[in-house]
């Protein structure tokens, strides 16, 4: 896995939240709350994005994920970051 250049992390809804953006371009959205995908379930939901901390929107056309995907354990989480860590700048690994 690449390291990251932008990193923020935070509470949100009750929950917690981490956002990763790489040099690629790309970035990845961590997200467990009482409004998440398996939040209530203490599991995660994680988004690509394109861009960086400062504008950034939702990335739906990567080889890593066609939406946003939820009730995942850790070690799912960590097979996202680095697939996000490794695309190339036109979202393909």
């Amino acid at each position: 896995m690449k390291t990251p250049t932008q990193v923020k992390v935070g509470e949100i809804n009750g929950g917690g939240y981490c956002q990763m953006f790489f040099d690629n371009g790309y970035g990845i959205s961590i997200v467990s709350h009482k409004y998440s995908y398996g939040g209530d379930e203490g599991k995660m939901e994680i988004a690509v994005f394109k861009g960086n901390l400062e504008k950034s929107d939702l990335c739906y056309d990567t080889d890593v994920t066609p939406d946003v995907e939820g009730y995942l354990e850790p070690e799912e989480v960590g097979k996202y970051i680095e697939q996000v860590s490794n695309l190339d700048k036109n979202g393909k690994l």
